[in-house]
C-alpha cells in the first residue's frame, strides 16, 4: 500500500535507527546496498557506444524492488538517505532507475546528514536537495574502468599462468607494494655495528649515556676490535660533565580521525584488521541501543575529512573542562586542514555526543565496540586540548685525555597537555619510548661521575619492515591510490585471492603474487604504476567536481590497454612465464631441475617429466625444510600400509597446500585422496563419544576441529581445543581468539 513518505537506507540498522526519530508518516525501508550491477557474465560495457554500461537488477534484489514499488504512489515523496558519498549516491540512482522513477521527478528528494542523530535526521528532512550527477558519473566511472581492467586483463592471466587469477587496478599496485618491500627484505645485507653504553649512578638514580663522538665526528664503530680499542682507552679514566644543554619542545596533538588514521590506529594500538575496524565503526555509526532509546554513537566512518562542525568544537570545550580542568581548554578551536581533494562537506570521525564518555557507553557495547569507541573519544577531546610541554635535557660527558665522548639525554613533561588525553601509536615498539619520561639527574659542568658499568653491544643492521595493513593504508593514502571506501576491500580482496598472506599481523607476498606482478610489471606497466593509479584517482575526483567528463576519460584509457591486450595474448607464452631455469641436478635422472609454479606455489620439477616425476618444495629455510621433511618421514612410515578404498592400490603421503595428505599411488588414473587426521584425545562435547580432530575447510583451507564421528556428530569450533573443563567436566576449554581468553564451550 503506498504511503506519504517513503525514506530509502542502504541497511535494515540504518532503517531502524531512522525509523525512530521520525514521526509515522515516515515509512524507512532498507534497498540491502546496491540494487543494481554490471553483469557477472559478460563485461556489459557497451564500447562502441561510448561506454555505455549495461546495468541488471541484481537477482536477489528482486524482492527488494517489487516491497518498494508497492509503498510509492502518485503522491509519495521519496527520500533517498543513502550514505553521503559517491556510493551512496550512486545506489541512489541505481533504486530510482529499478524502480522506475526519473530522478528529476519533483517527488523525488536526496538528503544527506554525518550523523544519524534525531537532531541530524530532521534537519536533513527539512534540508533536501537533488541527487548529485557528478557523483554518480564518478562513481560510474570507477566501475566502468574496473571492469574493463578486470574483465579484459583476468582472462588473459587464466591462459598465460592459472586459472582463476585477477587483476585489478588499485589490488595490483598494493601487491606491488607488498611484493618490492618483500624483495628489498631478501636483498638486504646486514651490516654489523656497535655502541658502547656507560652506566652511572647519582644521589642513588641510575643513568646511562652513549657514545656518540670521536674526535668530534659522529661516532661510527664497525666491528669488535674497534670496540675492544675504545674499552681499553677509556679504561679507568675519569668520565667528566661537559656542556649542558636544556629546551623547552610543544608538541601539537594529531587531527580527528578520518578513515585511514582510524585503521592505522586501530591496527597498532588494538590489533583490529581493517576490515574489523569498519566493520565496528559501521555498527556505532548505524545505531546502537542506549537506555532505549536506538541512536547513531559516531559520525561517518568513510571520510577524509578533519573537519568538525562548530556543535562538536563547542561541546568539545565542555566536556574537556569537565574531565580535565579548565586550563587543558584552547583559547580558540584548533583548525586542521584537510588534504587536497578530501570532502570538505564531510566531518571527520568522532562521537555524535561528547557527553557520552567511553565509561558510559560501556555497558550498552561489546568489548571491541568499546575499546574503538574509546579510541574516538579520545583522540577527539585530544585535537582539541592544549598543546604538550615537554623539557628536553643533554649532557655531554668527556672521558678525561681521550677523545671520546658520551652524551645522556633525559626528558620530563612539564605540562601533559592533551597528552592527559591521547598519544598517537607507532608503527615500531621503540618509537613509543619517544612519548616517555626519562629523568636525567642534576649535573654541574666539569663534575666527576660515578661509573657503574661501560657495556659494548654488537648490533646489526635491519631489513625493512614488511607492510602492515596500517602500514599500507598510510602508504596507499601517501600515494594517493585509493579512497576511504577501497582501502578495507583491496586489503582483504589481495588476501582472498591468495596474492598476499599474513604471517604474524605482517603482509608477505605468496608465489602466484609475485608472479602475477612480475607479468603486470613487465608487460601492462601502467596498471601497477603508482603515479598513474594516482593520477587516475585525481580524474575521479575531478568528475565528482564536475571538472571532467567521464566518457572521455574510458576512451583515453581503453585505446591503449585494450591494444596491448591482443598484442600481449600474441605474444606471451605460458611456459616462459612459469617456469626458471636453475643449476639445479635432478638427483634421480641427472637432467636439470627448473622453477614452476604450481596450484600451491613454486616448486621444484625435473625437466625429465613425464619420465621422471621428480619434485620438491623450493624457496624454504633449510632449518624448516628439514624438519618438514622428517615429520614427512614420520608420517610415510605411520601410513605405509595404507590402501586406497577405490582402486587397491597403495595410498602414499604427498605434500599439499595445507599441509601432507594421502593420495593415491596410482594418480592421475585414479585421483582418490584422504586427509590425514591430528587427532586431539579431547572428548566431544556435543555427543560426549566422538573426539575433536583437526580439519580444514574445503575452500581457504581455514583450520577448524570437529567431531570425528561426523557426520553423525556435527560439533566443531574455529577455536584451538586445549583441554577437559575440570569445572564442569563436560565442556573443552577452547583458545577464543575473538575473546582473547581461554573459556569453557559449556560453561563459560
Amino acid at each position: 500500500m503506498p504511503t506519504k513518505n517513503l525514506i530509502i537506507v542502504e541497511s535494515p540498522a540504518k532503517a531502524k535507527t531512522i525509523s525512530r526519530f521520525v514521526g509515522k508518516e515516515y515509512v524507512v525501508k532498507a534497498s540491502m546496498g546496491h540494487v543494481r550491477d554490471l553483469p557477472k557474465s559478460k563485461i556489459g560495457v557497451e564500447i562502441e557506444k561510448d561506454f555505455e554500461p549495461t546495468y541488471k537488477v541484481m537477482t536477489d534484489k528482486k524482492k527488494v524492488i517489487t516491497e518498494l514499488k508497492s509503498k510509492i504512489g502518485d503522491n509519495t515523496t521519496i527520500w533517498i538517505a543513502t550514505d553521503e558519498d559517491r556510493e551512496g549516491e550512486a545506489i541512489g540512482w541505481h533504486l530510482l532507475k529499478a524502480l522506475k522513477v526519473d530522478d528529476g521527478d519533483a517527488r523525488v528528494k536526496r538528503i544527506v546528514f554525518h550523523e544519524i542523530t534525531k537532531g541530524a535526521i530532521l534537519n536533513a528532512l527539512e534540508h533536501p536537495r537533488e541527487l548529485d550527477a557528478r557523483l554518480i558519473d564518478a562513481q560510474q566511472a570507477r566501475r566502468v574502468l574496473d571492469r574493463l581492467v578486470g574483465y579484459e586483463l583476468s582472462p588473459l592471466l587464466w591462459k598465460k599462468i592459472r586459472y582463476g587469477l585477477s587483476a585489478g587496478r588499485v589490488q595490483s599496485v598494493a601487491v606491488r607494494l607488498i611484493v618490492e618491500r618483500e624483495r628489498e627484505i631478501r636483498a638486504f645485507k646486514p651490516e654489523e655495528y656497535w655502541s658502547i653504553t656507560a652506566h652511572y649512578i647519582k644521589d642513588g638514580n641510575e643513568f646511562a649515556a652513549e657514545l656518540n663522538k670521536i674526535d668530534g665526528e659522529k661516532a661510527k664503530i664497525d666491528n669488535e676490535s674497534a670496540s675492544q680499542e675504545i674499552m681499553s682507552a677509556i679504561e679507568g679514566k675519569p668520565h667528566l660533565v661537559g656542556e649542558l644543554s636544556k629546551k623547552e619542545v610543544k608538541r601539537n596533538p594529531s587531527p580527528p580521525f578520518i578513515t585511514s588514521t582510524l585503521q592505522q590506529e586501530a591496527s597498532r594500538k588494538l590489533g583490529f584488521s581493517v576490515k574489523k575496524t569498519m566493520m565496528l565503526a559501521q555498527k556505532m555509526y548505524e545505531g546502537v541501543e542506549i537506555g532505549g532509546q536506538t541512536t547513531g554513537l559516531i559520525t561517518y566512518m568513510r571520510t577524509d575529512s578533519v573537519n568538525l562542525s562548530k556543535v562538536a568544537l563547542d561541546q568539545a570545550r565542555q566536556v574537556i573542562e569537565q574531565e580535565f580542568g579548565k586550563e587543558y581548554v584552547l583559547d580558540e578551536p584548533r583548525m586542521y586542514k584537510s588534504k587536497k581533494g578530501a570532502q570538505e562537506a564531510h566531518e571527520a570521525i568522532r562521537p555524535t555526543d561528547l557527553a557520552l564518555s567511553p565509561t558510559d557507553a560501556k555497558a550498552y557495547l561489546d568489548k571491541d565496540s568499546h575499546r574503538l569507541y574509546d579510541l574516538i573519544w579520545k583522540r577527539t577531546l585530544a585535537c582539541q586540548m592544549q598543546q604538550a610541554i615537554l623539557e628536553q635535557v643533554g649532557a655531554d660527558i668527556i672521558v678525561e685525555n681521550t677523545k671520546y665522548q658520551f652524551r645522556a639525554t633525559g626528558q620530563t613533561i612539564k605540562f601533559a597537555g592533551f597528552m592527559k588525553a591521547y598519544t598517537e601509536g607507532r608503527d615500531h615498539p621503540e618509537e613509543e619510548l619517544q612519548d616517555k619520561e626519562k629523568i636525567l639527574p642534576e649535573l654541574s659542568q666539569g663534575e666527576k661521575l660515578d661509573v657503574q658499568q661501560v657495556v659494548p653491544e654488537q648490533h646489526f643492521t635491519k631489513p625493512p619492515a614488511r607492510y602492515t595493513e596500517a602500514s599500507l593504508v598510510k602508504k596507499l593514502e601517501s600515494e594517493g591510490i585509493g579512497r576511504p571506501s577501497t582501502y578495507a576491500p583491496t586489503i582483504s580482496t589481495v588476501i582472498t585471492r591468495g596474492y598476499v598472506e599474513k604471517e604474524q599481523k605482517q603482509l608477505k607476498p605468496t608465489d602466484v603474487g609475485e608472479v602475477v606482478n612480475d607479468v603486470l610489471v613487465e608487460h601492462f606497466p601502467d596498471i601497477v604504476d603508482i603515479h598513474f593509479t594516482a593520477k587516475m584517482e585525481e580524474s575521479l575526483d575531478a568528475i565528482a567536481e564536475g571538472k571532467v567528463e567521464w566518457r572521455p576519460l574510458m576512451k583515453d584509457f581503453y585505446g591503449p590497454f585494450h591494444k596491448n591486450i591482443e598484442v600481449k595474448d600474441a605474444e606471451l607464452q605460458k611456459h616462459d612465464l612459469i617456469t626458471e631455469k636453475t643449476d639445479e641436478v635432478c638427483e634421480k635422472c641427472g637432467k636439470p631441475m627448473e622453477i614452476k609454479l604450481g596450484r600451491f606455489g613454486k616448486f621444484l620439477s625435473c625437466t625429465g617429466y613425464p619420465e621422471c616425476k621428480n619434485a620438491k618444495p623450493f624457496g624454504k629455510d633449510p632449518e624448516k625444510q628439514k624438519e618438514e621433511d622428517e615429520k614427512l618421514k614420520e608420517l610415510q612410515e605411520k601410513h605405509k600400509n595404507e590402501v586406497c578404498e577405490k582402486c587397491g592400490s597403495a595410498m602414499e603421503v604427498k605434500r599439499g597446500r595445507f599441509g601432507p595428505f594421502l593420495g593415491c599411488s596410482k594418480y592421475p588414473e585414479c585421483k582418490n585422496i584422504r586427509a590425514i587426521v591430528n587427532d586431539t584425545g579431547i572428548k566431544c562435547w556435543g555427543c560426549g563419544e566422538g573426539h575433536l580432530v583437526e580439519r580444514r575447510t574445503r575452500k581457504g583451507g581455514r583450520v577448524f576441529w570437529g567431531c570425528n564421528r561426523f557426520p553423525k556428530c556435527k560439533t566443531a569450533t574455529w577455536d584451538k581445543p586445549l583441554r577437559q573443563c575440570d569445572k564442569c567436566e563436560q565442556g573443552v576449554i577452547v583458545d577464543s581468539k575473538k575473546e582473547e581468553r581461554e573459556k569453557c564451550t559449556v560453561c563459560g
